[in-house]
């Protein structure tokens, strides 16, 4: 069996678009897969087109061996970045593919299941209204009637940072930002009780002393992480804030493959790590990431703002591993996003439910993708 095609589409997503792909063979069977980042999509599809230009002719069914080959060959443009997000797609499809030669979902590739019920916590569930505490107590509510545990939010995103319109602050909050920051945890942990699971977001956007003065004014509100205190490009500033802060670390959404996750580990600089299936090199190298995590006793929540490959394939790996946590879940999403795929998501109480059919379980649609094109 031979790879004959690899066709890529970028779709528009409710927060960013996504990339999707499809691996063609001579023996008439394809595996789809999902290379999305943000921002620079048009970056990714282009890679993701490049990549699969490079496994015209190759043995599908030698899933390892193309993603060695991928990252020794494109290493040379960085070992990071659209090149990983490329390689994370078609390490996706690949499996996908194989599973549905065998008959069997990918998560029995992976070494089978733990579990096919994967606990999930909600993002993106506060796009309803303004950034104000009655307005994130009301949508929280939502979310927890949904029957969701967790939960994750952003209380510095008033600030514009984000989108770099305040460069000149040097990524410091003034009073009034830190007292609206702290408000709105307030009030979103008053709306969902005690027993919710809440991740404050900080997208590496806060510099140090205020990460610390923030850390220190939220903690009461018992927090289930702080998420990217630091950019990843430096260890030492991770390691400088470790002690400093009084909640748990979460970093792992812009660390690419097991090496950029070793220093961590090794250094005990994180409570949890969550790498991005489609960053950090797939659905085999999350698998990986995941044992080196085992080692060091630290639980893996997946990081998943994407398209629904992301989800689904998340969610097989979650099923896969011992010391999965809880996958991320986009709770509000464009209308079609199940119409893309043949299947709809089975999301109940607050869990994912994996189908037991082969691969993925799904197909891309190929005309509704067209119907929604990404810019």
């Amino acid at each position: 069996m031979k790879i004959t095609d690899v066709k890529v589409w970028l779709v528009e997503g409710i927060k960013y678009n996504w990339t999707l792909l499809k691996i063609y063979t001579d023996e008439g069977l394809t595996g789809v897969g999902e290379a999305t980042n943000w921002p620079g999509s048009p970056i990714i599809y282009h890679a993701a087109q490049h990549a699969g230009e490079r496994i015209i002719g190759l043995d599908p069914t030698r899933i390892d061996y193309i993603w060695t080959k991928l990252y020794r060959d494109l290493n040379w443009v960085g070992p990071t970045g659209a090149s990983l997000c490329a390689i994370s797609g078609i390490d996706m499809a690949l499996l996908d593919l194989n599973a549905k030669r065998l008959g069997v979902p990918m998560y029995q590739l992976l070494g089978g299941a733990f579990r096919t019920e994967i606990l999930l916590y909600a993002n993106y569930w506060f796009i309803g209204g303004g950034h104000n505490p009655a307005d994130y107590a009301r949508q929280a509510r939502k979310v927890v009637e949904a029957g969701f545990t967790g939960l994750k939010f952003d209380p510095f995103a008033h600030t514009n940072y984000l989108f770099g319109e305040h460069l000149s602050t040097n990524l410091a909050l003034n009073s009034a930002q830190m007292d609206l920051a702290e408000s709105v945890t307030a009030a979103v942990r008053e709306a969902v009780g005690p027993d919710v699971e809440m991740a404050i977001e900080t997208h590496a956007m806060l510099n140090g002393p205020t990460a610390i003065r923030m850390a220190e004014r939220l903690s009461p509100y018992r927090i289930m992480w702080c998420e990217e205190p630091v950019g990843p490009e430096n260890v030492e500033a991770l390691a400088a804030l470790r002690n400093r802060l009084n909640v748990p670390i979460c970093v792992g959404e812009r660390h690419y493959t097991r090496y950029g996750i070793r220093p961590l580990l090794e250094r005990g600089l994180v409570d949890f790590v969550m790498p991005d299936i489609t960053r950090c090199g797939g659905p085999s190298e999350l698998r990986r990431m995941a044992a080196l995590a085992e080692i060091y006793n630290i639980p893996v929540a997946p990081h998943n703002p994407n398209g629904p490959l992301s989800t689904l394939a998340s969610a097989h790996v979650c099923a896969a591993i011992p010391n999965f946590f809880r996958q991320e879940f986009m709770f509000t999403d464009v209308p079609w996003r199940d119409e893309v795929i043949t299947h709809p998501f089975d999301v109940r109480n607050g869990h994912f439910h994996l189908s037991d059919r082969p691969g993925l379980g799904v197909d891309l649609v190929e005309g509704v993708m067209e119907q929604h094109p990404g810019v």
